[in-house]
């Protein structure tokens, strides 16, 4: 990419947008391979978006309205140069999740309340990026995000199965659903199941043999093809209908004021997720590709193309994994990709809408099981159960939550488990009594190390992770137990501060209370490593430096050698098991 500085004008909007900058630099030599990439992405977008439209309860139409505008519009806010937007199947099974118990069979209200659901989405995400909480995307862990969409995987493909066989699935619910499913499939309508076998069949085999084909619009307009020119819609098999010709029109959405608090609830929740889904995708290509994005600034980005969304009669939208895939398998280099993208799939909805009312219902219910099929990720669970058990259990209790209380509830499941992983590693850190090992460089954890030997009357010890108010009663209770089992014979504890990274007050008075305990044992405390952190809460309070410790020492080993020089310190003696925790 030409990094050649601009005019000041530009720069200044590159701030604020920088696909302009990346756009007003662009270099010919890339043209043909986005315009390439960019009518394949649309190849995918046009059945994709008629189907997940479908999937989130909506006239096909206003799936082909996602994928238009949002996409140029991150492509003018976003900092990835192949990060695909759209209709995604989480997203859509969300805002299906949110909206219909609102909405109470009225399309109008539907769609309206899916628009301002949108429309707060992306103001929270604007919002957000504001506050430069792009972090977010690394708050919900990767255990729990597998997990979640693997439910929600399981939740698309079993309200869709029913679709395969021309059934009318109504029954809340995964477990109630696939008993409905069982009790109905005796009337089963046999030429919608045959159509979509073949269509199955097609997007199975199909890859096999031409993998950079567009599948998924293959087998749609096969399935098309079949219904119109068999008359199969008038032997009861369910197709879309006429879809209406021409872009969407700008509008806000109107809806009661009383359902705010709910919309706003479940678009923050949609915000959450969306993001952290796209991020992961975007992450994913930008490591592949050897470049850097600004998880602020797609913040910015995601949130801007929502609004876009939602003024243009879309719905939310987020990271598309397989259109961005597409882009990168068909050499797409800058974000011209997108807008391309976008303008085959307006022209579509100008020209050639007619032949789209021919899709058959079936057809749609099997590219988005197919999807679904591909969202759930089975290798990271074999991953997670190789590497640590517990974090299996946070995946599979993040799926039981989907099939057990819904998309949305699950959510709140989803944000709580995070939570307790994150105050389980920051409340109950790692902590070391350390020892020397003969031969070895260094300090050593008694506990990893059986090697490593103490000093006698002497304990080095490490707390990994911040002194702060909701750790410092465990870092005095632990404190404590290797003073105690240093024994009558104590005379120095000495603290490294290096791995404390900050202190609040709480973390100072827990530090304080350590020092008067080791105090009345008669031994020191004293404190080893340039403890920045420390020194500026000191500074901050306008205390002397040796009102948490008895002297201060600048690394572990000067501490060693000032014992050893002024306490005569022994020879090392092993760690006895136990000593510790």
């Amino acid at each position: 990419m030409n990094t050649t500085p601009g005019p000041p004008w530009l720069e200044t909007l590159g701030r604020w947008a920088p696909g302009v900058t990346t756009l007003a630099r662009y270099r010919p030599r890339d043209l043909p391979h986005d315009l390439i990439a960019g009518l394949s992405v649309a190849a995918v977008a046009l059945p994709v978006g008629v189907a997940y439209a479908q999937l989130a309860g909506f006239d096909p139409v206003i799936g082909l309205y996602s994928s238009m505008l949002p996409l140029l519009v991150y492509a003018l806010f976003g900092t990835s140069r192949q990060l695909v937007v759209g209709p995604d199947a989480a997203t859509c099974a969300l805002i299906a999740a949110s909206v219909a118990p609102l909405a109470g069979g009225d399309p109008a209200l539907y769609l309206s309340l899916s628009m301002a659901l949108t429309l707060v989405a992306g103001v929270l995400c604007i919002a957000a990026s504001q506050l430069r909480l792009g972090a977010l995307a690394d708050f919900l862990s990767r255990p729990i995000l597998v997990g979640f969409l693997n439910g929600i995987a399981l939740h698309i493909i079993l309200g869709q199965v029913g679709k395969l066989c021309g059934l009318t699935l109504d029954a809340p619910g995964i477990i109630p659903r696939t008993l409905e499913f069982l009790h109905q499939f005796g009337a089963t309508h046999w030429p919608t199941l045959a159509l979509s076998a073949a269509t199955g069949a097609v997007l199975i085999l199909l890859p096999r043999w031409l993998p950079r084909l567009p599948v998924a619009l293959v087998a749609i307009v096969a399935a098309a093809l079949v219904v119109a020119l068999g008359g199969l819609d008038a032997q009861g098999v369910a197709v879309v209908g006429a879809v209406p010709a021409g872009l969407p029109a700008f509008g806000l959405p109107a809806f009661p004021l009383d359902l705010a608090p709910e919309i706003l609830a479940s678009a923050a929740g949609i915000a959450l997720m969306s993001f952290t889904s796209t991020m992961l995708t975007a992450r994913s290509f930008a490591a592949k590709n050897h470049y850097e994005i600004d998880v602020d600034r797609e913040f910015t980005a995601l949130g801007a193309a929502n609004i876009a969304s939602a003024l243009t009669q879309g719905f939310a939208i987020s990271g598309a994994d397989s259109r961005t895939a597409m882009s990168d398998a068909a050499g797409g280099r800058t974000q011209l990709t997108g807008i391309v993208s976008a303008a085959v799939i307006a022209l579509v909805l100008v020209f050639l809408t007619e032949p789209l009312r021919f899709v058959p219902i079936a057809a749609l219910a099997a590219v988005l099981i197919k999807a679904s099929v591909s969202l759930m990720d089975f290798a990271s669970l074999k991953r997670f159960w190789r590497l640590d058990r517990h974090e299996l259990g946070l995946c599979l209790l993040a799926t039981f939550g989907v099939v057990w209380v819904g998309a949305i509830n699950a959510i709140l499941i989803c944000v709580v488990l995070a939570l307790l992983r994150f105050v389980k590693s920051t409340a109950r850190p790692r902590v070391a009594q350390l020892g020397l090992i003969k031969g070895q460089a260094g300090f050593h954890d008694t506990d990893e190390e059986p090697a490593a030997q103490t000093i006698p009357g002497l304990v080095l010890w490490r707390f990994h992770s911040a002194l702060v108010f909701f750790n410092a009663p465990y870092f005095k209770r632990e404190a404590l137990k290797a003073i105690t089992a240093g024994g009558p014979a104590l005379k120095w504890f000495v603290l490294d501060i290096l791995p404390i990274t900050d202190m609040d007050v709480t973390g100072l008075d827990a530090l304080q209370e350590v020092r008067d305990e080791l105090h009345l044992r008669g031994a020191e405390l004293v404190i080893a490593g340039q403890g920045r952190a420390v020194m500026r809460e000191l500074d901050r309070l306008q205390l002397p430096q040796d009102f948490l410790a008895d002297r201060y020492l600048p690394t572990l080993r000067q501490a060693l050698r000032t014992y050893r020089a002024e306490l005569g310190g022994g020879a090392a003696t092993p760690a006895k098991s136990g000593d510790m925790r």
